[in-house]
């Protein structure tokens, strides 16, 4: 069953309709003024009126409105004006303006009656001139005229008039000019050289109360949020991608996408494909045939191909592009060449051709084009139309061929999918009729497109098709080829986490093949098995299997296999990759694969020497293997492949955890235009940086990558974010949810919990120590005791998992700080603020995390301030606060800002008090009682949470007293409350 359509929505217009509302605001004021909209069918001028009409209603001008028809040759004069006079006569309200000015009657009449001479005419023309300024007089107008391209000569004469010699123009003696504002609409695609309206608007804009405003295509976010806004349920990512991908940025466009949804993939819904058809039908015969040639040729087309496709004499050829080109059907280009104007339009030209017709002009081009040089390049276009012709063997062969030329080029995407029509092809061809030699089989074909499909980023496809190619072996399948299948499924499974099957295909793949003789196929084999039984906590498998096969690799001089095997070992041995040993074998091994020439190997190196350097601590030496990392890749078309995606991951996390915020975002967003289908975790840096600075939004986003199939790295990023956000919110119970959860889906099928559970432990801690720490003040000790309960489960497992390491090795810089920040939440849950736990985390967070420092600092100013440490407080919540402005970080600044004021620790702002605010009798520290009183607070909770004694808190209470008449607590509440010294909103929180 479909989904309801939702009334379509205004987006994207933010600037077109602040623009249209300056034009009436001045005409309230006195100044018309007129806009002339231009834009293409479908792409939202209505739309856009509608919302600016709306508010000039809500601001109390009158809205009249006309619609031009079209009406062919037999246009009705003044149509549009007849339509708004219509309105007016109607109106009991404008009778006494229309009786002022009886030439207008006749519009109301026998129209074409109004106009049968000159002085008549004129009459007519001051009339409605009249009228509409004595209007203005009565209240603000605002005069909307809609499809000008459709206006008769009358009408068109009428705008003349009224915008150059009428109601815009300033009366004589310099007074204001009438509250009047004009909004004409018309379509630009539909005015071809000679249109009748083209003069008029050339004329109308050289005046100086005239603006000209267009509409400009949509941008693809803002059709996504179109098509999302237009259904009342939940859209499909694919599906929102088609359409944004097919509208080109004109919102009509999507909408019947949308409600087509359910037709064949690619279709053009009929009552779409009739709007678009109509200009196509107005052509000469000899223009169609010219357009339907072109459109089985493509969205664009060489003037020569087309040429020599439609075989007509050369002038008629090109009389009848210019005529497609008047009509704004097509669009010339670069290098002699012709485009659609909008892919839709060429897809319904296509979807009009008579099957044969389809068949037969595909296969003209493809003979030309295969007669021509260069044939590489042009292999994929002759698939395509050998394919459309049926004539099946020529389009296999050329599908092959198309596939080795994306190869060559580094376009693993094109790759897959030329491969993927060669396997639909190899069924239907004869056996005789296929390309033969060596690598041409469906098994081999399968495997190869099962990397390609690795490269381009899609996992689950790289292991769907691996299968394929497993079901494939057969009896007589060489036994190379079978353990090839299985060690290549085996490596991707391990890219959708399935561990423990890797690590048995692998097993199943060394097993197919002895050691000896030595063989490249064994090595790769064993060089696979390593990173499976690394991932499974095999690790002496790992090492054994990994010094074998580098001594065979070296022996055989397999240069590529030996630098997989040294990045294998320098991730197992002497302290891994943090060590400098490590990285320095790292190195090595990356010099080996830039020798070789294999990409894949070359960035792995990369990777490692980059996240090494990150986890020992040095953040800046990890950048420049980055940028060297996705400079190798896009090089070799692999940007999409899991190493890459990884890198712009840590690129971004590296940038976040220095504090180079903006650089992160601008960075992010550029990574976002490329981004396979599965790289959406690639931003999660840019996530943190949003809900840092108060925007939540991005739990929504990053709760969205936990849909579709499971991915390890996305169950990460959305952990973090989601815990986080709990934090955020004083959501502790949401907290700790989301990082169970996360914990949970991130732990291996060997029962191996993550190295990230410490950092999400401290992260759920944060909200539930201040859970546990406001209970504390209210006296509610048994929800004190359920949350320091919890707090402990809490620090037991990050101690737990920081016990085990990764490997049975110590947590490096990033994951001792996390554990330092938990160990002093839960103190901070359990017994309240401790000085030493939070300095102990504040020094831990200096290897370069410059926000998590600074929330340390918080809580260590925090800490000092029970502990009446006055001067180290204001420095450390001075140190904080400086980062926090700078990051933008508006949570944390808030939080600054309150202790500091609560702690009287003289910031300037703080004490001086908000500049906005009404004069009060209360001194700032008062105040700050005050809230508290509000809040139910007892003498002794108020000192506790203002870092002061009972005794101290309660002559506060007195002077709060005496200073506005009350005699009591509750009374001087009520008196704040009414003087407007308190606010609900400043003590709903609590």
């Amino acid at each position: 069953m479909s989904q309801s359509v939702a009334a379509a929505p205004l987006i994207g217009r933010d600037d077109e309709v602040a623009r249209l509302a300056g034009v009436l605001e001045r005409a309230r004021a006195g100044t018309a003024g007129a806009v002339l909209i231009a834009g293409d069918a479908g792409v939202g001028k209505t739309r856009v009126l509608d919302e600016v009409a709306a508010r000039a209603t809500d601001a109390g001008m009158t809205v009249l409105t006309g619609h031009c028809v079209d009406l062919g040759d037999v246009g009705l004069p003044y149509l549009p004006f007849t339509e708004i006079l219509g309105a007016l006569a109607g109106d009991d309200r404008f009778a006494a303006a229309l009786a002022a000015h009886p030439a207008v009657d006749r519009l109301l009449g026998a129209g074409t009656d109004a106009a049968r001479d000159a002085g008549g005419r004129l009459r007519l023309l001051e009339g409605i001139a009249g009228l509409l300024a004595d209007l203005s007089d009565i209240a603000p107008l605002l005069l909307v005229l809609e499809d000008l391209h459709w206006a008769d000569q009358s009408s068109r004469d009428l705008l003349r008039f009224l915008l150059s010699r009428g109601i815009l123009q300033r009366p004589a003696g310099g007074a204001p000019t009438h509250r009047l504002a004009v909004f004409a609409s018309y379509r630009a695609d539909d005015l071809h050289r000679r249109h009748p309206l083209r003069p008029l608007l050339a004329e109308l804009v050289r005046l100086p109360a005239v603006e000209r405003l267009e509409l400009r295509p949509m941008r693809d976010a803002e059709v996504a949020r179109l098509v999302r806004a237009l259904r009342t349920g939940p859209v499909p990512d694919g599906t929102v991608r088609r359409i944004v991908e097919r509208a080109e940025g004109n919102a009509f466009y999507a909408e019947e996408l949308l409600a087509a949804t359910d037709m064949e993939a690619g279709g053009v819904p009929s009552g779409l494909a009739d709007v678009l058809l109509i200009r196509f039908e107005q052509l000469s015969d000899t223009a169609q045939l010219v357009l339907r040639t072109a459109a089985v040729a493509g969205r664009r087309v060489e003037y020569d191909l087309l040429r020599d496709a439609v075989q007509l004499p050369e002038d008629e050829l090109e009389s009848a592009l210019r005529e497609a080109v008047e009509r704004q059907l097509l669009v010339p280009g670069h290098g002699d060449t012709y485009s659609f104007r909008h892919a839709l339009a060429r897809e319904a030209v296509y979807a009009d051709l008579l099957p044969g017709e389809r068949s037969r002009l595909h296969g003209s081009f493809a003979r030309l084009l295969a007669g021509r040089g260069h044939p590489a390049e042009s292999a994929a276009e002759r698939a395509h139309h050998y394919r459309e012709s049926h004539d099946l063997a020529e389009a296999l062969a050329a599908s092959l061929e198309a596939a080795d030329h994306a190869q060559r080029v580094g376009a693993p995407a094109e790759e897959l999918r030329h491969l993927e029509t060669a396997l639909d092809l190899w069924r239907s061809v004869d056996p005789a009729a296929r390309p033969s030699g060596e690598g041409i089989d469906s098994v081999t074909l399968t495997l190869r497109a099962s990397a390609a499909a690795a490269h381009a980023g899609d996992a689950h496809r790289a292991v769907s098709l691996t299968r394929s190619a497993l079901a494939g072996i057969g009896q007589d399948t060489d036994a190379e080829l079978a353990a090839r299948v299985r060690y290549t499924l085996a490596g991707n499974l391990m890219g959708v986490d399935s561990l423990t099957a890797a690590f048995a295909y692998s097993s199943e793949a060394l097993a197919m093949i002895p050691a000896e003789p030595p063989s490249r196929t064994w090595v790769w084999a064993a060089a696979t098995h390593v990173l499976t039984a690394r991932q499974v906590g095999e690790d002496e498998i790992a090492l054994r299997v990994a010094r074998q096969a580098l001594r065979i690799a070296e022996e055989l001089q397999l240069v590529d296999a030996r630098a997989d095997l040294l990045i294998s070992l320098a991730t197992l041995e002497k302290g891994g990759r943090r060590t400098k040993e490590g990285r320095e074998r790292l190195a090595q091994a990356r010099e080996l694969a830039r020798q070789a020439g294999h990409a894949p190997v070359e960035m792995r190196a990369l990777f490692h020497l980059a996240i090494g350097n990150f986890e020992s601590g040095h953040l800046e030496e990890s950048l420049p293997w980055l940028t060297e990392g996705l400079d190798r890749a896009r090089r070799a078309g692999l940007l999409s492949s899991p190493y890459p995606l990884e890198m712009r991951y840590l690129q971004l996390l590296v940038l976040y955890t220095l504090g180079r915020w903006d650089e992160c975002d601008k960075v992010a967003t550029s990574d976002a235009k490329v981004l396979p289908r599965m790289g959406g975790f690639t931003m999660g840096p840019a996530l943190y940086v949003a809900l840092a600075r108060g925007d939540l939004r991005a739990a929504d986003r990053a709760r969205a990558l936990l849909e579709g199939p499971f991915d390890w790295m996305a169950a990460m990023v959305a952990g973090i974010a989601l815990t986080d956000a709990g934090g955020l919110r004083d959501d502790p119970e949401a907290a700790v949810e989301a990082m169970h959860s996360a914990v949970a889906a991130l732990t291996d099928d060997s029962g191996r919990r993550p190295d990230l559970t410490v950092r999400l432990a401290a992260l759920a801690l944060a909200p539930v120590a201040d859970r546990a720490a406001a209970l504390r003040l209210t006296g509610d000790e048994a929800g004190v005791g359920r949350w320091t309960e919890t707090a402990t489960e809490l620090v037991e497992l990050a101690r737990a998992v920081a016990q085990e390491g990764d490997g049975h090795r110590p947590q490096g810089p990033e994951g001792m700080a996390w554990l330092a920040r938990a160990e002093a939440e839960w103190t901070r849950a359990t017994t309240g603020p401790d000085a030493a736990a939070w300095e102990k985390a504040v020094t831990a967070f200096d290897y370069g995390d410059v926000y998590e420092r600074a929330r340390c600092q918080f809580r260590f100013a925090e800490a000092l301030l029970a502990a009446d440490r006055r001067e180290e407080a204001a420095a450390q919540a001075r140190a904080a606060r400086e980062t926090a402005v700078r990051l933008g970080a508006a949570p944390l600044l808030a939080r600054l800002e309150a202790l500091v004021r609560r702690g009287r620790l003289g910031d300037p702002v703080a004490d001086g008090g908000d500049a906005g605010e009404r004069p009060s009798p209360l001194t700032a520290r008062e105040q700050d009682v005050l809230r508290l009183l509000a809040l139910g607070r007892s003498n002794r909770q108020i000192g506790e949470e203002l870092f002061i004694t009972g005794k101290t808190a309660s002559v506060h209470v007195s002077n709060i007293l005496a200073k506005l008449g009350a005699a009591s607590r509750t009374e001087a509440v009520a008196i704040a409350y009414r003087q407007g010294l308190i606010t609900p909103e400043a003590t709903a929180s609590g």
